[in-house]
C-alpha cells in the first residue's frame, strides 16, 4: 500500500511540511468540535424520536449505538486529523492513492449540506427579527383586502401556519411549481453568509473567538427555558409523555435504525469537519479523551433539550383547556344554562347528563372530542418543531417577545457551530492540495466561496425552496454520509492496518484497549452496513413523496401529499449518488494510472525517463 508514512516508525514524530495554525488552546478545540456535532438536531430531532418511540425506552438503542457506532468512529477521525494533520483529502491520500475519493465525497457532502444548512438559519433570522413585534405577527390571522374580514386561507388553517407558509416561504402548491425568489428571505440568507464570513475569515483565529459564545450560549438559553418551563401548567405532562417508556416499541426495528442514524449524524462522522479540526491539534494529544468528552457532551445535550417538551406540554394543555372551553360555551349557548354553571372541572358530568336527557341535540352540536393525551400526542420534528409547533406554544406564554427571542437566537448559534465545521470541511482540503493560488488570501478565497454558496443557495428562496430543502434534507444527508463512514473505517482497519494505527502512538496518544479494538475491527464496520442495507430496504419499499402546502386541497389544512414527478426523483437519485460517486471513480483512475505506469516501465526500463510521471492525485 502507497502512503506517505510509509517510512515512519509508529513512535517517530512526523516532520512539519510548512507552518500550520494551532488552536490558541485546547477549550477552543473541544468548543468548536462540540459547536459542530451539537446542532439543530439535537433540539428538535432527539425529542420527536423519543416522543413517537416509546419515551425513555428509545434510550436503549440510543445508547447502543453510541457506545459502538458513534464513539469508535468518532475516535478515529480526531485521531488521524490529528496525525497527519491535512483536510479530508489529504488524509485518505496519504493512508493510499486509492482512497482520494473518501476525502472528496466528504468535501462534497459537507459543500450541499451547509447549502440548505445556512438557508435554515437564514429562516431563523426572519423569525429573530419579527420577535421583537409586539404582538408577535403569527398570533392572529391577517385582515383581508376588503377589510371585512380575515384570510380565508388562515382561518381555514391557524395564524402560525399562515406566517410560516404564506408570509415567511410564500410556498407553491407544488414542487413543480417554482415561484420567484422572495426578496426577504434573499436578504436574510444574504445576512447569514456575511455572519459566518465574518466569523471564518480567518480559520480557526477567528473561529476559536466566536465559539466561546456560539457553543455555549445555547446552553444557557436551555437552563432558563428549564426553569421557566416547569413553572408553567401541563409542563410536567409534557415531561411525564416523553420519558415514559414503551418497551413494545423496541421490537420495531425501525427503531433502531432510527437510532443509529440519529446517533451518527447527530455527531457530524463523515463531514470532514472534525478531521480539519483536530488537523490543527499538536499531534502529541489524548484524542481518545476528546473522543469521549465530544460524544458524550453531545448526548446529554439532546436529553437537556427537554425544556423544549416541557413547554410542549404545556401548549399541549393549553390546546385541551381551550377545547374544553368552545364546548361549555356552545352547551351554555344551546341549552340555556347559566354562565359559569358548566365549569371545567364538572364538564364530564353535565356532558354526560346532557347526552341521556337530550343526545339528538347535544349530536348537532359536533363538539369537539378533548383529549389531554391526543394534544400530547401532536408530534413534529424539524421546522415543523421549530417554526410552527414552538411558536404557537411561545404565543401562550406571558412575556411571549423575550422567549421567542432566546428561542431563535438559541437556534441561530447552535446552526452556526455547526456551519463552521461544514465550511472547514470544504476550505480545508483545498487549502492542504495547494488548490488555491499562492498569490490569492485566504480571506478572498474564503469570501468567495461563501458567494459561490449564497447564488446557489438561492434555490431555497424560490417560492418551492422549501421542497428543495426537505430532498436535499432526505438525499445528501443520509445515505452518502453512511457509505463514507464505512469506507473510512474499512481504510483504517484494512488498508492502513488496525495492528499499524493502535501501535501508533502519535496518532492515538496511548495503545487503545480492547473496546476500541472489538469495535474497530468488527462491531462498528457491521453496524454500518446493517444500518446501510437497511435504510437502503426501507427506502426501496417507500414511495417517495412530499407534503405540500395546497389551499386549494380538498382536505386543507392537512397536507396535501403528492409523489415526486419523475425528473424530481431523479435528482433525488443524483443527490444520493454523485457524492459518493468519487470514491470507486478515483480509485478506477488511479488504477489505470497504475497500469499504465507499468507498462511504460516493462517498456523502457530506465526509470529517469519517466520521472515525469505520478499517480498521486
Amino acid at each position: 500500500m502507497d502512503s506517505v508514512s510509509n517510512n515512519k516508525s509508529p513512535t517517530q514524530e512526523p516532520k512539519e511540511n510548512g507552518e500550520r495554525p494551532k488552536w490558541d488552546n485546547k477549550v477552543q478545540y473541544l468548543l468548536t468540535c462540540i459547536g459542530f456535532a451539537v446542532g439543530l438536531g439535537n433540539v428538535w430531532r432527539f425529542p420527536y424520536l423519543c416522543q413517537v418511540y416509546g419515551g425513555g425506552a428509545f434510550l436503549i438503542p440510543y445508547l447502543i449505538a453510541l457506545v459502538f457506532e458513534g464513539l469508535p468512529l468518532l475516535h478515529m477521525e480526531l485521531a488521524i486529523g490529528q496525525r497527519l494533520r491535512m483536510g479530508s483529502i489529504g488524509v485518505w491520500n496519504s493512508m493510499s492513492p486509492y482512497l482520494g475519493g473518501v476525502g472528496l465525497a466528504s468535501l462534497t457532502v459537507s459543500f450541499l449540506v451547509g447549502l440548505f444548512y445556512n438557508t435554515i438559519l437564514a429562516w431563523v433570522h426572519w423569525y429573530l427579527f419579527h420577535s421583537f413585534q409586539n404582538p408577535l405577527p403569527w398570533r392572529d390571522c391577517p385582515v383581508n383586502q376588503n377589510l371585512t374580514g380575515y384570510v380565508s386561507e388562515c382561518e381555514k388553517s391557524s395564524p402560525v401556519n399562515y406566517f410560516w407558509y404564506r408570509e415567511t416561504l410564500n410556498i407553491t402548491p407544488n414542487i413543480e411549481t417554482h415561484g420567484s425568489l422572495q426578496w426577504w428571505l434573499v436578504l436574510c440568507l444574504a445576512t447569514a453568509w456575511c455572519l459566518v464570513y465574518i466569523c471564518f475569515i480567518r480559520g480557526i483565529e477567528t473561529i476559536g473567538k466566536a465559539v466561546y459564545v456560539t457553543a455555549t450560549f445555547p446552553y444557557l438559553v436551555l437552563t432558563i427555558f428549564l426553569i421557566r418551563a416547569l413553572t408553567l401548567p401541563g409542563a410536567t405532562s409534557g415531561l411525564v409523555y416523553l420519558f415514559t417508556p414503551n418497551w413494545e416499541t423496541l421490537k420495531n426495528p425501525k427503531v433502531w435504525l432510527d437510532a443509529a442514524t440519529q446517533i451518527f449524524f447527530s455527531l457530524s462522522l463523515a463531514f470532514g469537519g472534525l478531521i480539519a479540526f483536530s488537523s490543527y491539534n499538536p499531534r502529541k494529544n489524548n484524542c481518545e479523551r476528546d473522543a469521549l468528552i465530544v460524544g458524550l457532551v453531545n448526548s446529554a445535550t439532546s436529553i437537556y433539550a427537554i425544556p423544549i417538551f416541557a413547554i410542549l406540554g404545556f401548549k399541549a394543555n393549553e390546546n385541551y383547556n381551550d377545547c374544553r372551553a368552545g364546548n361549555i360555551l356552545s352547551l351554555t349557548n344551546a341549552f340555556n344554562v347559566g354562565d359559569q354553571n358548566i365549569t371545567t372541572e364538572n364538564y364530564g358530568d353535565w356532558l354526560i347528563h346532557l347526552n341521556e336527557s337530550n343526545p339528538s341535540e347535544v349530536a348537532s352540536l359536533d363538539l369537539k372530542t378533548c383529549n389531554l393525551q391526543t394534544f400530547l400526542d401532536e408530534s413534529a420534528s424539524g421546522t415543523g418543531l421549530a417554526f410552527i409547533v414552538f411558536t404557537e406554544a411561545v404565543i401562550k406564554m406571558p412575556g411571549s417577545q423575550v422567549w421567542a427571542v432566546l428561542f431563535f437566537v438559541m437556534l441561530f448559534s447552535l446552526g452556526l457551530s455547526s456551519m463552521f465545521g461544514n465550511l472547514e470541511g470544504v476550505l480545508t482540503p483545498l487549502l492542504d492540495l495547494h488548490m488555491v493560488p499562492k498569490r490569492m488570501p485566504k480571506e478572498i478565497f474564503t469570501g468567495l466561496m461563501c458567494l459561490t454558496s449564497f447564488g446557489v443557495a438561492l434555490i431555497f428562496t424560490m417560492g418551492s425552496g422549501n421542497y428543495w430543502l426537505g430532498i436535499f434534507n432526505s438525499y445528501v444527508g443520509s445515505l452518502p454520509l453512511l457509505v463514507i463512514a464505512f469506507f473510512e473505517i474499512i481504510a483504517v482497519v484494512y488498508i492502513y492496518g488496525i495492528k499499524r494505527f493502535s501501535d501508533d502512538e502519535w496518532m492515538t496518544g496511548k495503545r487503545p484497549n480492547i473496546y476500541w479494538q472489538a469495535t474497530w475491527r468488527v462491531i462498528s464496520p457491521l453496524m454500518l452496513l446493517v444500518v446501510f442495507l437497511a435504510y437502503v430496504v426501507v427506502q426501496a419499499e417507500t414511495q417517495p413523496t412530499y407534503e405540500a402546502w395546497n389551499p386549494e386541497y380538498l382536505n386543507f389544512p392537512l397536507a396535501d401529499v403528492q409523489p415526486y414527478p419523475g425528473w424530481v426523483f431523479a435528482i433525488c437519485v443524483l443527490l444520493s449518488v454523485i457524492p459518493i460517486a468519487s470514491i470507486p471513480l478515483v480509485a478506477l483512475y488511479t488504477f489505470i494510472g497504475f497500469l499504465k505506469k507499468s507498462i511504460i516501465d516493462r517498456k523502457n526500463p530506465n526509470p529517469d525517463e519517466n520521472k515525469y510521471y505520478s499517480t498521486d492525485l
